[in-house]
């Protein structure tokens, strides 16, 4: 159908960093937040869920504070939602990793049931990760703008000021060293975790470019309109989060909008529309 991707579709072609203009617009993200109240009787009719647990992983340079719109949002769908409780993002560092491959194990110890991981941009390779390791425990994964296709003979393709912070604050090699590292190539040399796995990209990102938000194997690749900076406050991303989220658990179904609100995404994510 227009604006989605199939299931097995291969990832966006464009290739290179995000457009210049896309990412001297990712201000716009204030103009999400600013929309988010105003939409808020229209996410009352995303579904409801069962109440398993979900934890939440922000992007890089974010704490949980980030993810607070996410976090009262999927509460008010009837999950048990959790932040990852790691402080601030600093990188993919593997002590975050380890840390975090625990707290899924713990969190499906102390509530019997599977968790889902939704993760923000960095935070979706953390999720990814954390899928892989404890697989047992992981129910389905949802990805918001993650770089979780990296190409090693180009290196990373996020915008330069993302990389020169990255430099800066994380590794003096940027974000491809760590795509080098032992704990990151276990994500490019196994198959797709046995979960589903939902990638949320924008071709308008200003900060990962589309082709890395991506994932030929993913179950599915599912475009929505918006800047980076907005994707955990953008009313579109939370109602397919909570979509994805409500699937049940051995009957999951790719996403396939309809009613109004599907006819609005249709128009928002069609090709002649880059929003």
């Amino acid at each position: 159908m227009p604006g989605m991707d199939s299931p097995r579709a291969p990832p966006p072609a464009q290739a290179g960093h995000p457009a210049r203009w896309h990412t001297a617009l990712e201000p716009r993200a204030l103009f999400e937040i600013a929309l988010l109240p105003w939409l808020t009787p229209a996410l009352l009719a995303a579904p409801q869920g069962d109440g398993h647990p979900v934890l939440l992983l922000p992007g890089f340079l974010g704490s949980e504070f980030s993810l607070v719109a996410l976090q009262v949002f999927l509460r008010s769908r009837g999950y048990a939602v959790q932040t990852w409780g790691l402080g601030r993002n600093v990188g993919f560092h593997a002590r975050h990793a380890q840390a975090l491959k625990q707290r899924i194990r713990r969190l499906h110890r102390e509530t019997g049931r599977k968790v889902s991981l939704v993760g923000w941009s960095l935070g979706g390779v953390f999720a990814l990760y954390g899928a892989h390791e404890a697989g047992a425990c992981v129910r389905s994964v949802v990805t918001l703008g993650s770089p979780v296709t990296v190409d090693l003979a180009r290196g990373s393709q996020a915008a330069p000021f993302v990389q020169a912070i990255y430099r800066l604050i994380s590794h003096p090699r940027g974000p491809s060293a760590h795509a080098m590292q032992p704990h990151a190539r276990k994500l490019r040399e196994r198959d797709r975790p046995a979960m589903p796995v939902s990638c949320l990209y924008s071709i308008s990102d200003g900060v990962v470019p589309a082709q890395e938000a991506t994932m030929p194997r993913a179950d599915e690749n599912i475009r929505v309109p918006g800047s980076h900076l907005g994707l955990a406050f953008n009313a579109a991303v939370l109602w397919i989060v909570a979509d994805r989220l409500a699937q049940a658990e051995g009957d999951w179904r790719p996403f396939e909008p309809s009613g109004p609100l599907g006819y609005v995404y249709r128009m928002l994510t069609h090709p002649a529309l880059p929003l």
